[in-house]
């Protein structure tokens, strides 16, 4: 997380938890006259509502208004996680231990920056992914991006008993 980041999660944080939600991380990603700065915010029990995302947008509108934390032009989104979703704290990744998570690192880790395996473990800020048969140790604060990777289902082909079943004919009365 850059410096940029954390200040505005620390600014912002307290109006996101006032609303009933959790700011669970913040992006800021520069461009040529034209930044974005993204929230995800997130409710454990119902997920997000669109009303959601309005309010936090308002309340933390304001908050930036008055800061003015960030220099240059800046679109403001405010999302939910979504299946894809980022993971920025410790607990992040421990809450989804067994899942699948795609990751980048600020400096490589023997020789590498990008991983792509299963959360095996997480103790303090360290993060245990298995990857290829091997387990990798990572710091959190040398994660640039995460996100955990949706697995769906493939679809049983039209005329097909589904996987695990046997097709039945019915009869005609």
């Amino acid at each position: 997380m850059t410096s940029i980041e954390h200040d505005i999660e620390a600014l912002l944080a307290p109006a996101v938890t006032a609303l009933g939600l959790e700011l669970l991380g913040v992006e800021f990603i520069p461009g040529n006259g034209n930044a974005v700065l993204r929230l995800y915010i997130d409710e454990a029990e119902r997920g997000v509502t669109l009303d959601d995302c309005e309010a936090v947008s308002r309340e933390v509108s304001a908050l930036l208004d008055v800061n003015d934390p960030i220099e240059t032009h800046y679109t403001l989104e405010v999302s939910s996680p979504g299946l894809d979703r980022p993971l920025f704290r410790p607990a992040h990744y421990a809450r989804f231990v067994g899942q699948l998570v795609k990751l980048t690192l600020e400096f490589p880790q023997d020789g590498r920056r990008r991983f792509h395996g299963t959360i095996h473990s997480v103790e303090g800020d360290n993060i245990t992914l298995e990857q290829d048969g091997q387990l990798v140790v990572l710091a959190c604060a040398s994660v640039q991006k995460a996100r955990l990777v949706p697995l769906f289902e493939t679809p049983a082909k039209p005329g097909r008993a589904p996987s695990g079943g046997a097709a039945r004919k019915q009869r005609d009365s």
